[in-house]
């Protein structure tokens, strides 16, 4: 009860959270926790705002289509939850209603354990404990627990279980989370502040700082690529990336194949005339969660936008399906952060000019 009553006091004022007295919006909190996958709050609010505002129902969102959505979602990462959202979206709408048992839940695209027990807990008060980063630090600590992930979620998933069916579970479950994010923090914790100071054995052993135990990350791959930045008369040529793999549904220039070794295939494009590529001198470089992103950035430009164009995909030459975009409604479309950096690549002597003149 003293982190209930501490949570009472501290709570954390976010967008999707009912106020006091008030019952949680089913619709708000599953937004929400989609958005917070691998996702800062800082990060989301945001974003989270702007899509009730266009969205405001679950219903309204089901409507809208995967581009309007990609497009809203750019720069959030992890496009697949966007993907995920939409798809779920449609199938909730026709159920009328957001499931409150987190096994249905969980048979939703993009949801698995944690989603399903946050959006149960925190929206339906259903008595499950989901387990995120912030929960399983405040264990971690307070019970010394000397593992690292993924056995340290089990541990916690132990410890926890007994505590679901207590009062107020989605209070109590959120409690926990603003307890980790404001109290309990990977650094500086502030556990003066703390309701569970007095029954914390890591804090009684002065080894805070040692927990949670952390699992060695091998290090993240380097891979290698070619952007090309195609110009036509004020238009840019993008294509969409597929549906399935990374930043699938994604508008985007067209790259080679990202490789182990950086690549240099001098028919990678082909035109019905010749073409000189500008190659720009900066390399874009760019992060995802499991590798690191090297891109080479060349640009060109064309005269006419009927120009056949041929890509090699490995096993041969298919003409390419692009679309040309002015340069002034890049705003409009869906582009991950990698592409909006290789396109503001673009020399600005160039950028400025007319592509027949370059």
């Amino acid at each position: 009860m003293n982190v209930l009553k501490w949570y009472d006091t501290h709570q954390r004022i976010l967008p999707w959270r009912a106020e006091k007295g008030q019952a949680p919006n089913p619709y708000y909190v599953y937004l929400s926790e989609i958005m917070l996958q691998q996702t800062t709050v800082a990060t989301v609010t945001d974003y989270f705002e702007r899509f009730i505002t266009k969205w405001p129902t679950l219903e309204a969102l089901a409507e809208a289509s995967l581009d309007e959505v990609l497009v809203q979602w750019q720069g959030l990462g992890y496009y697949s939850r966007a993907r995920n959202l939409h798809a779920a979206a449609k199938i909730l709408a026709k159920l009328s209603k957001i499931p409150s048992d987190p096994k249905i839940l969980k048979e939703l695209p993009g949801i698995g354990d944690y989603t399903a027990a946050a959006i149960a807990s925190i929206a339906f008060d259903y008595p499950i404990i989901p387990i995120d980063g912030n929960i399983m630090r405040v264990f971690a600590r307070l019970f010394a627990i000397p593992y690292p992930l993924p056995f340290l979620k089990k541990e916690v998933f132990i410890y926890t279980s007994h505590m679901a069916d207590g009062v107020y579970p989605g209070d109590f479950a959120q409690a926990l989370m603003d307890l980790g994010a404001m109290i309990c923090r990977p650094l500086n914790p502030k556990c003066a502040e703390c309701p569970l100071t007095t029954k914390c054995q890591a804090y009684n052993e002065g080894k805070v700082s040692e927990f949670p135990v952390l699992k060695i990350k091998p290090e993240k791959p380097t891979r290698y690529g070619i952007a090309y930045i195609l110009l036509c008369e004020g238009k840019i040529l993008l294509e969409k990336r597929p549906l399935k793999g990374l930043l699938g549904g994604m508008m985007g220039v067209p790259t080679t194949p990202w490789g182990n070794e950086a690549l240099n295939p001098e028919d990678f494009f082909k035109f019905e005339k010749n073409l000189e590529w500008y190659e720009v001198s900066k390399q874009v470089k760019h992060t995802f969660t499991h590798f690191h992103l090297h891109l080479t950035v060349k640009v060109g430009a064309i005269y006419n936008t009927n120009t056949v164009i041929f890509k090699s995909d490995g096993y041969g030459q298919k003409i390419f399906d692009g679309h040309w975009v002015t340069l002034d409604n890049l705003e409009n479309v869906a582009l991950p952060t990698v592409m909006k950096k290789v396109i503001k690549q673009i020399p600005d002597e160039i950028f400025k000019k007319d592509s027949k003149q370059i």
